[in-house]
């Protein structure tokens, strides 16, 4: 028998993910390919979207559907772009340009605010000018702050161009969610499906354009559509159509966060008219068998992981073969060779400390261990791989990765993308940073476990480490219990001031809306919120209202939490979030919007005095908190 073809594997990020770097997963699939032998590239069409639209070359056909909107029907912000298309012309090319951070001089120009047309999102500076019609952003970036500052209003430049985009050419675009109402939980295809047939837009035509680009650019036999979030599923159909119409004879695999978690009961079988392949979980153990499948080495039916469309019935299998994954410490390195790494946008949209990370900056993106090494949280999707089965390497075999990856991209900034990084892996890890005199900057999650000492947060801020999350939620010791949480208040007050002291950011998520939470938990936690920002245990935190998902334990074991799940309809497609009836009949919409409001105030410094009521509309109790409460923790 002669030796199969060498195959040549495409791995593609479609829009949108992120804007400032390269979401990671191809790079790992890349690097775990060619540890193998693989012919493997990767290309990022979410970044390659975004920077044809908005061009010199793109501008003029965004133009056009501008005006084919007839008058009446035209926004603020298609008539504001309109009437000033010859700037934007104008400054189109040098704002990328700046934002891709090879025109630091620029930001002199933009800071004038003469530079940049401005449109109706620059109006929210407006609520930042002080009473004597100072600087409105003096606040915020301070008299230093040129390139922050320039930043940020060219992002607003963007967000702009974003709604013109959106409400001339594509309602469903946004820069990190595109269409992602047509994906999220959608129990049937159908909503997408029709999408697909629509007639297409300049967006569409534009990814059709840039997709046969690629795939001229390097003739794959295997293309990886890697999604790893709702916004960036219809893109990747889109993608998968355009590929299958040009190049029928590729075969088109679907993988990536979105589907391990939403697609794991699959039955659709329109599905398989785009793609060949729906894999879940880990991808590496499945990407081997598949690739010896397509080469003839490996009937179907020993396929590992992956849904196929049976040629014969028309009908989706789920075909799983029992074979170990592939170990972490053997995934390999990931790499970035082939994205355009000097051409992603330094981004600064909100002014959070914690989002300025993710938005501003590149970032090599590294997992620590896979999984999570306490999986115990009611809210979490536990019993998923990506959470239960966890792994480590030696902290060695870590920082050769790094040192691969710094050698590789010339960037000495990691994100530690771990749902939790263990403190045993991060105390080893940075003894060999330290040991090897390697310079870096790091950042990433925790758990705000007593383990993290003053000595250890110290060690990781000698290390490089400038910034942690890590999850409060509720900020009340009934709820943390009950979710399994494994922390109380009192001990991340004690936790998250031994990172303040050492230097590092600290930035806690926060959520409301858990099942049993009353009004008075939800008063009670902002206090402790205000309490933890007034003796600078936390500088940053972001409230989001609780979801329950079909794989936590909430969704698998709503009784034991006080709740009733509301019934699902029959699923051929998407499955994941899950309505659910508490008791408590609490309006959580409403104190969420207390809960956001105050805690951007107390991120400036604002309100840190103020009784915590005040935030809130309508009438609310008073909190049962010791108004020294957090003081006293930290003194013990």
């Amino acid at each position: 028998m002669s030796p199969a073809k060498p195959l040549r594997v495409l791995s593609v990020i479609p829009p949108m993910t992120q804007l400032n770097t390269p979401y990671p997963s191809t790079a790992y699939l890349t690097g775990f390919l060619r540890s193998r032998g693989v012919d493997a590239v990767q290309e990022d069409l979410a970044l390659a979207l975004v920077l044809a639209l908005f061009s010199r070359e793109g501008l003029p056909a965004i133009h056009a559907c501008v005006q084919a909107v007839p008058e009446a029907k035209r926004t603020k912000a298609l008539r504001s772009f309109d009437a000033q298309f010859e700037r934007y012309l104008s400054t189109m090319a040098p704002t990328i340009s700046f934002l891709q951070g090879r025109d630091a001089t620029l930001a002199h120009r933009i800071n004038t605010r003469q530079f940049l047309p401005e449109g109706p999102r620059f109006a929210s500076l407006d609520v930042y000018v002080d009473d004597e019609g100072g600087d409105p952003l003096a606040w915020a970036f301070g008299a230093l702050g040129l390139q922050d500052r320039a930043r940020h209003l060219a992002t607003l430049y963007l967000n702009d161009l974003a709604d013109v985009l959106r409400d001339a050419v594509d309602p469903r675009f946004e820069f990190v969610r595109y269409a992602e109402s047509l994906a999220q939980s959608q129990s049937t295809f159908e909503p997408l499906h029709q999408a697909l047939q629509a007639p297409l837009n300049l967006v569409d035509t534009t990814l059709q354009r840039l997709t046969l680009a690629a795939i001229e650019r390097h003739e794959p036999d295997v293309v990886l559509l890697s999604v790893p979030f709702p916004g960036a599923v219809y893109a990747a159909f889109r993608m998968a159509q355009t590929i299958k119409a040009a190049r029928p004879g590729i075969k088109l695999a679907l993988g990536g966060g979105f589907v391990n978690t939403e697609l794991r009961e699959l039955s659709e079988p329109r599905v398989f008219d785009y793609v060949d392949f729906v894999t879940l979980d880990a991808g590496e153990r499945p990407l081997l068998a598949l690739l010896d499948h397509i080469q003839g080495q490996r009937s179907a039916q020993r396929l590992s992981r992956t849904f196929v469309r049976e040629a014969e019935t028309g009908q989706v299998r789920y075909m799983n073969m029992a074979e170990p994954d592939v170990p972490f410490a053997e995934v390999g390195t990931p790499t970035w060779d082939g994205l355009p790494l000097d051409r992603y946008l330094s981004l600064l949209d909100m002014l959070n400390p914690m989002n300025r990370l993710w938005s501003d900056g590149r970032w090599n993106k590294l997992t620590i261990a896979h999984g999570c090494y306490w999986k115990k949280c009611s809210f979490c999707d536990v019993s998923l791989d990506y959470i239960s089965r966890y792994e480590t390497t030696t902290a060695e075999m870590l920082v050769d990765r790094i040192e691969a990856i710094i050698q590789e991209t010339g960037q000495t900034g990691f994100h530690f993308v771990d749902e939790a990084a263990p403190p045993k892996m991060l105390k080893a890890l940075a003894h060999e940073l330290i040991k090897r005199q390697l310079s870096i900057s790091w950042w990433g999650n925790i758990r705000f476990e007593k383990s993290f000492s003053p000595e250890l947060c110290q060690l990781l801020a000698d290390s490089g480490c400038i910034a942690i999350s890590g999850g409060l939620e509720v900020a009340s010791d009934r709820l943390l219990t009950l979710m399994k949480k494994g922390v109380s208040v009192e001990q991340v007050a004690r936790v998250t001031q031994g990172f303040t002291d050492a230097g590092i950011l600290v930035h806690a998520y926060l959520m409301y809306g858990f099942p049993t939470q009353t009004v008075q938990d939800t008063v009670d936690a902002l206090e402790y919120v205000r309490q933890l920002f007034a003796n600078g245990c936390i500088q940053s935190g972001f409230f989001h209202r609780f979801a329950c998902t079909v794989h936590s334990p909430v969704g698998q074991n709503p009784q034991e939490y006080g709740v009733k799940l509301q019934a699902l309809p029959p699923t051929t497609f998407a499955k994941n979030d899950i309505a659910f009836i508490d008791p408590t009949g609490v309006d959580h919409d409403v104190l969420g919007v207390g809960l956001k409001k105050a805690i951007y105030n107390f991120m400036h410094g604002i309100g840190l005095e103020e009784d915590v009521r005040t935030w809130f509309k309508g009438k609310v109790p008073r909190t049962t908190v010791a108004p020294h409460r957090i003081e006293r923790a930290l003194a013990n």
